[in-house]
């Protein structure tokens, strides 16, 4: 039997479309972290947050469904994490939900939450369960009057603890975040070390950026009274998703672990920046010291389709300063609530 020949008539297949290029700033920087700020709603009131006056109002935070097109548009553009800030990101009845959604996500490899442990007792274990993989808790003392006096009347350091002690083993990483604050806590930097310590934490310290017009306690002095309170320090090469820089210490008894120092100020970090931030309005910030936002919510509740999210958002990192504009804060530049943004 004679074989048919080949039909040379017929139209030759498509090419398989290329998948977009991974999201990249002005400066060339890869963008792989996404920051998404779930609310600006707050049960605390912490001094260094310059808290909004006025919160946005329910129907104006994006919706789970609009948060997980957003989860996977960003993913599709090479973000491979997401974490969800506040605000409180736990007093959104649907968090547990949403950290699901991220989490199912094609592409996205860890999705992590940022908290003031306040109802982190009783969400731990479904957080753990939906597939949160890294939890951050603010912790910026030990002592529950100077607690009230940072964080407000509100803020109960034993339900703190408390729901750090029920994150402990759950996660694969538990880090507790203390900012600095001269006059207030920088006494307590040891304390908070040995305590994270016991709980397989890490302890980062974060120099106070100026939102709220207090002084920035620089990475160096918190560095010296680590060691005159009998810590030996040397550099780690450890390096998470973020920009905290690590110490390996060991103390005067022979305990040892990584401390994280995060120095927006005397040891930025802009160089090295793979993040963006959508903030509780829906609005895309490509620097958390900049002023340039992209409305995603109103383009989405517009009917934008995909390719004009990416339009925008690509234009706003194309518009993104080599370095963050913080020193100028309380002169002529007036940067949003930190609550608003997801810090």
């Amino acid at each position: 039997m004679v074989s048919p020949l080949p039909d040379l008539s017929a139209a030759p297949a498509a090419p398989a479309p290329r998948p977009p290029a991974a999201l990249a700033d002005a400066q060339g920087r890869a963008i792989s972290y996404l920051r998404v700020s779930l609310t600006d709603h707050c049960n605390f009131r912490c001094t260094y947050c310059s808290p909004a006056d006025e919160e946005e109002a329910p129907e104006a935070l994006l919706s789970r469904g609009e948060l997980a097109r957003l989860f996977r548009l960003f993913a599709a553009l090479g973000v491979r994490r997401v974490r969800l800030t506040g605000g409180e990101p736990t007093l959104r009845r649907d968090v547990v939900e949403i950290v699901s959604d991220a989490a199912a996500t094609p592409g996205i490899e860890d999705v992590a939450l940022t908290t003031n442990g306040h109802r982190l007792a009783a969400l731990a274990a479904p957080l753990a369960a939906a597939g949160l993989g890294s939890l951050n808790v603010s912790l910026d003392t030990l002592d529950p009057a100077r607690l009230h006096g940072v964080s407000g009347a509100g803020a109960r350091l034993e339900r703190i603890l408390a729901g750090i002690d029920a994150a402990a083993g759950r996660f694969r990483s538990v880090k507790l975040n203390t900012v600095v604050m001269r006059g207030v806590n920088e006494g307590e930097l040891a304390d908070l070390v040995r305590w994270a310590w016991a709980r397989g934490a890490l302890p980062r310290f974060i120099e106070q950026m100026p939102f709220s017009g207090g002084e920035v306690v620089p990475l160096a002095e918190v560095r010296a009274r680590l060691e005159a309170a009998g810590f030996a320090l040397r550099p780690d090469p450890f390096r998470g998703w973020g920009p905290a820089r690590h110490l390996r210490a060991r103390d005067r008894d022979g305990r040892e672990g990584l401390v994280g120092l995060i120095g927006a100020m005397t040891d930025n970090f802009c160089d090295t920046c793979n993040r963006a931030r959508i903030a509780a309005d829906g609005g895309f910030q490509a620097c958390l010291g900049g002023q340039d936002r992209v409305p995603l919510r109103a383009l989405l509740r517009g009917g934008a389709e995909d390719a004009a999210l990416e339009a925008a958002v690509r234009g706003a990192l194309a518009r993104k300063a080599p370095h963050h504009q913080m020193d100028a804060a309380g002169g002529r530049l007036v940067l949003l609530p930190m609550r608003g943004i997801g810090g």
